[in-house]
């Protein structure tokens, strides 16, 4: 039954997504105890049906949805396990969500195949490595960015009810943002110098891409320790780096995949 796993790990998501939602802006907060159970068997759950689905006889199958549903699973470990030493109540129901989404796309939607052969070459699966990596930190750092940015509006309104008493100071927030920021960006480049053994040509929209966001992403880090970049400036260019770079990788295999593949 390859949809059990998937299925209990998209149930155990959904109750940790509504646990947090439902007592979100209730005095007393969310029952923490019941919201971490649930993560922690969903990220287990899922890391399960990942393996099943990617690792194959004939190879690795990194199809648009596995490698969708493999960065959701980074993100939402990485978010769990920062969120036992800095309260992350905003970001949870984002990532929890997120990836109750993606696995319920690979129940209602056929995966397609798109074998690897890594254990044939190791460069290539550093490569893969570094970039998933370093993906999954700049996009972290983005989500701490928002959080951030909240904090500091509620701080501006003096409005301390509610889900604000369950949230970090916003130093410690902000330098745990730019901490993710710095490592990500140097994660990026040495993902960018892994892959040019790899490269067919130069100037194709994914690399071009990528590197847009690591001027972006760089700029910023240098920016903040330079010049004290933050708030609002911060947020833009921290998001529209991610964006490039989410565009970079998921759109090349979204039009492929999904557009050509209907055609």
């Amino acid at each position: 039954m390859p949809w059990l796993l998937p299925a209990l790990a998209l149930t155990a998501y959904t109750v940790a997504t509504v646990t947090l939602l439902w007592r979100l802006f209730h005095p007393a907060g969310p029952n923490f105890k019941l919201t971490f159970s649930a993560g922690t068997a969903a990220v287990v759950l899922h890391m399960l049906a990942l393996v099943n689905s990617i690792f194959t006889g004939q190879g690795q199958n990194f199809s648009l949805l596995n490698v969708s549903s493999l960065v959701c699973w980074l993100l939402t470990l990485s978010v769990t396990l920062t969120s036992l030493r800095s309260p992350a109540v905003l970001l949870l129901p984002l990532v929890y969500g997120c990836a109750a989404l993606i696995l319920l796309a690979s129940l209602l939607f056929p995966v397609s195949v798109q074998l690897q052969h890594l254990e044939q070459n190791a460069g290539l699966l550093v490569h893969i490595a570094i970039a998933f990596t370093a993906y999954v930190v700049l996009i972290m750092a983005t989500l701490y960015s928002i959080q951030v940015s909240y904090i500091s509006y509620k701080l501006k309104q003096k409005n301390f009810s509610g889900v604000s008493r369950f949230l970090p100071p916003l130093l410690q927030a902000e330098n745990l943002q730019f901490r993710l920021l710095a490592a990500g960006t140097l994660l990026l480049a040495l993902a960018l110098l892994s892959g040019i053994p790899f490269m067919t040509d130069w100037i194709d929209h994914k690399s071009l891409l990528s590197l847009l966001a690591l001027v972006l992403f760089g700029a910023l880090s240098w920016g903040h320790a330079r010049l004290g970049w933050r708030g609002q400036t911060a947020i833009t260019l921290t998001i529209s780096g991610s964006l490039l770079l989410t565009l970079a990788y998921f759109g090349s295999r979204f039009v492929k995949e999904v557009l050509l593949g209907r055609f």
